[in-house]
């Protein structure tokens, strides 16, 4: 059995270009992810305040219903 020198082994695993395109992947979804997370944070506020301006909108109007009470 041969035993590899260190330097070698490690020239070797520099050289190779098995793992880049999944590490291309990974860090592109992350990439990805966050950018989703920060577009739902930014959008959650404007939509929490602009439910809350229609809920005070909606909740201080009378509703006629057609009875005139005879």
């Amino acid at each position: 059995m041969r035993v590899l020198g260190m330097s070698f082994c490690l020239k070797r695993f520099i050289a190779e270009e098995d793992g880049a395109a999944t590490v291309d992947w990974v860090v592109g979804t992350a990439a990805a992810v966050g950018l989703g997370v920060a577009a739902v944070d930014t959008v959650e506020r404007g939509i929490t305040t602009l439910s809350g301006n229609i809920a005070s909108a909606i909740s201080s109007k009378s509703v006629n219903n057609g009875n005139s009470g005879g």
